[in-house]
């Protein structure tokens, strides 16, 4: 009687289970450097945002797109104006109206006019703009209405707003899509903070940075709260620009 020698097919399970942890070592090294790389790209892309909003403000002002106190000079606007998707804020006899149409063409990309809660969302990042109010000594932030567009309730400044304009932009979830803050004005110089320091992290829609929150006072004429120069930001956040 001949005896045949049968080898069997497939994984033993010593096998099995070292194949499970070299794959489990695998990821547990290239998960973290997946995340790292994610958030790095949406706050580069966060910050592009910014750059391309402030050269659709300059635009928008220069174009006079808005004048409501016909005084011949451009105001600045919001993202539903600036991507002609709610109603220009115009001159009437009665004071500002909102009935100056549609911007066409739009200086944004008409994703900018997906307004909710005032703000934007894009790319794992959330986009705030605040106008100035009407005040002539310290001046107060109007933030967009909640679908985008100014607010006849509360309406910006005709003056201060051919003067002033801020906008932050934050992650839409602190640690998972991005971790810094970042801001923006009329200067067109990007400062950030990680807010790790002494006040919470910004984050979507729970935690939205005030008008004032990088300035040195609740003023949008007042210097930036920059740590560089000494000041102390509103929020008490480290602020710093881009690049340090």
């Amino acid at each position: 009687m001949r005896i045949r020698n049968q080898r069997q097919s497939g994984f033993t399970l010593i096998e099995l289970m070292i194949v499970v942890a070299i794959i489990a070592i695998v990821t547990a090294v290239a998960l973290p450097k997946m995340m790292s790389a994610r958030l790095s790209a949406n706050e580069n892309a966060a910050v592009a945002n910014l750059r391309t909003i402030a050269a659709a403000q300059q635009s928008f002002q220069s174009s006079c797109a808005v004048d409501t106190d016909a005084d011949g000079g451009g105001e600045f606007g919001f993202f539903g104006e600036l991507a002609g998707s709610d109603q220009l804020r115009t001159w009437s006899s009665a004071g500002t109206v909102l009935t100056g149409g549609l911007l066409t063409p739009p200086f944004l990309a008409t994703t900018f006019g997906n307004i909710s809660s005032s703000i934007v969302e894009r790319q794992g990042y959330m986009f705030k703009i605040y106008l100035p109010d009407s005040s002539t000594g310290a001046v107060a932030g109007v933030a967009e209405a909640a679908s985008g567009g100014a607010d006849s309730s509360a309406l910006p400044g005709s003056a201060n707003s051919e003067i002033y304009w801020c906008a932050y932009a934050w992650p839409k979830q602190a640690g998972k899509t991005g971790n810094r803050c970042f801001f923006i004005n009329q200067d067109q110089d990007i400062i950030q903070t990680d807010g790790k320091v002494t006040a919470a992290r910004y984050e979507g829609t729970g935690l939205v940075p005030a008008y004032s929150a990088a300035y040195d006072t609740a003023d949008m004429g007042d210097h930036l709260g920059l740590n560089i120069m000494g000041k102390s930001a509103v929020d008490t956040n480290v602020w710093t620009a881009v690049g340090n």
